[in-house]
């Protein structure tokens, strides 16, 4: 970008202590290439490093964040626990293991992953309050919550509900999702910021990215932050991690914003049979 100087750490905008932009590591189960992204992303900037208990790549990010040259307490860290695994005996055993895997002693923030499979509202977030409770998880989030489900756990749990992690990007706004989650201060991060590469082809990004000399990734995630959405971009090589970086000093117009609201898309990219959306 011209014009553009990317952000320091410090100077990154950040969403309730929360980093707004960070790592997704979602099918990055290559361990030494998931190990090098994460450090190569840590060593850039990054401070938000996003993973779950199916990725299968916990010890790998682990090993990135111990790689980098950034202290462990600079870390936003987020992992989720598994739909098989949310009755509350194997919300404490495989937390545990997490964490062993990682490499850590207590997690950033601790999601349901999906509202399916062995979740019982209550059961699995008394679960999940305990190990809040102990010290183990600084902050617990939901993901895949439709705004009913959002309402219901924030209702349940004694500790506030800090984010509903959900697929979000200019194909698939979710406006009704993060209204909902204003309503109850939780805060939205999107996953599949950019719709799996599909972003890069819309008419609309590519006029907002050729009028700021950016790229169409670097237009979505601005438009996320414009929203106030946190956004965790999977990237794995150097480059796109830098092109995802430099999102963060990318600034849109009104007129920009106003552009990429009006795509009228509902182009869901994770759409699994157990989502709440399909019931």
């Amino acid at each position: 970008m011209t014009d553009q100087q990317s952000l320091s750490a410090e100077e990154a905008p950040r969403a309730n202590d929360m980093p707004m932009l960070g790592l997704g590591t979602w099918q990055n189960d290559d361990p030494e290439e998931c190990r090098s992204s994460v450090a190569t992303a840590l060593d850039m900037g990054y401070r938000h490093i996003d993973t779950a208990q199916v990725y299968r790549n916990e010890a790998a990010v682990g090993d990135g964040i111990a790689d980098a040259d950034v202290d462990r307490e600079d870390v936003f860290l987020a992992t989720k626990v598994w739909k098989d695994n949310l009755a509350p005996e194997d919300v404490h055993e495989t937390t545990r293991g997490s964490l062993d895997d990682l490499g850590v002693d207590s997690v950033d923030l601790l999601y349901v992953h999906w509202p399916a499979g062995e979740y019982e509202a209550e059961a699995t977030l008394d679960a999940f309050d305990e190990l809040y409770d102990e010290g183990l998880v600084d902050r617990i989030g939901v993901s895949n919550f439709l705004p009913e489900q959002i309402e219901e756990a924030a209702g349940l749990s004694d500790a506030p509900i800090f984010a509903n992690q959900v697929e979000c990007h200019p194909l698939l706004q979710q406006d009704e999702i993060r209204e909902t989650c204003a309503e109850h201060d939780v805060e939205v991060v999107a996953y599949s910021p950019l719709a799996r590469g599909e972003v890069f082809d819309v008419p609309e990004i590519r006029e907002v990215a050729e009028k700021h000399d950016a790229s169409p990734a670097q237009v979505s995630l601005a438009w996320l932050r414009e929203k106030g959405v946190t956004a965790i971009p999977k990237a794995t090589g150097e480059a796109h991690i830098r092109d995802n970086w430099e999102s963060l000093a990318l600034d849109l117009d009104d007129e920009d914003v106003a552009a990429i609201d009006d795509i009228d898309g509902s182009d869901r990219q994770i759409d699994p049979d157990f989502g709440p959306w399909n019931r």
